[in-house]
């Protein structure tokens, strides 16, 4: 994908194209390449000329349009008009092998805030609610994750059986198989994967499908195999990468971010039954500590 002249292309537009480009049809890639080697140009051309320059259709151009969350390409326009000349552009830093140590703890830093800050403003309301009522209203709750992204399923697991919620979690596929298969409707599978192509993950997604449980998911690709099951699916937004590990943590942070909202949404919904069960439990725990 084409990456000239990303000072004036629209932030949010960004990182929906980023989250995109490897579902992204041939003509769609197209179009994108162009908006973003010459965003100069789209808040002042017509439908019908950047049909003509990109070789691709109008309606391609009005569904990539809907695909980075405007109603059209009328709407996509002003996006680009209001961005203005000279504004400056956030781009995600790599860290590289020449980079000194405190320039590493920068960048690091700089990478988790912004990928935060990207998550805050493409998590939609009404998907998080929608989640939160599943949640709330559930009778059972797995939480499911592969390699590193366990860690947040499990840190997921911990939280809301702290609170005395039925919960299951297990890094062993064969596990999470198994648990998959005996859920029930009212019952809710929440996994989190960043690719959304985790394939143990999306063997439990299936099998808790056939079980009837709501699924719900984070993610920072909308268009992947996990996305389509998903019941309700919750966008990150985290695209920054390493030249020397290929990843970074801030990933995990953000999905680690959302999971603390519901955790907290769900304290302040359930009110005084889940604070007397979170007592009983920060009690018992007491006599770990010095």
């Amino acid at each position: 994908m084409a990456t000239r002249n990303l000072e004036r292309v629209p932030h949010d537009v960004l990182i929906r194209l980023q989250a995109l480009q490897i579902s992204l049809k041939r003509a769609e890639r197209r179009i994108a390449d162009y908006m973003l080697a010459h965003p100069e140009k789209i808040g002042g051309v017509t439908i019908v000329e950047l049909a003509n320059r990109c070789g691709a259709s109008e309606a391609t151009i009005v569904r990539l349009s809907k695909k980075l969350g405007f109603e059209g390409f009328p709407e996509l326009k002003a996006s680009f008009s209001s961005v203005e000349e000279g504004e400056k552009h956030f781009e995600y830093e790599g860290i590289h092998s020449s980079d000194d140590p405190m320039t590493v703890v920068r960048k690091v830093f700089d990478a988790t805030r912004d990928a935060i800050r990207d998550t805050l403003g493409v998590l939609a309301q009404d998907d998080y609610i929608r989640a939160l009522d599943a949640l709330i209203g559930a009778r059972r709750i797995m939480f499911c994750g592969l390699g590193d992204a366990s860690a947040v399923a499990l840190e997921a697991y911990s939280r809301f059986t702290r609170i005395g919620e039925q919960c299951l979690f297990s890094e062993d596929p064969d596990q999470q198989l198994i648990q998959a298969a005996h859920l029930q409707k009212g019952d809710v599978l929440f996994a989190i994967s960043h690719t959304g192509r985790s394939r143990t993950v999306l063997d439990a997604v299936r099998r808790g499908k056939k079980s009837e449980a709501t699924i719900l998911l984070i993610t920072n690709f909308p268009v992947s195999p996990l996305a389509k099951q998903a019941d309700v699916v919750l966008l990150t937004s985290a695209f920054s990468t390493q030249e020397m590990t290929g990843e970074v943590m801030s990933k995990r942070v953000t999905e680690l971010c959302i999971v603390e909202s519901f955790y907290v949404n769900y304290l302040m919904r359930k009110g005084r039954s889940a604070l007397k069960k979170l007592n009983i439990s920060n009690e018992s725990v007491r006599v770990n500590k010095i």
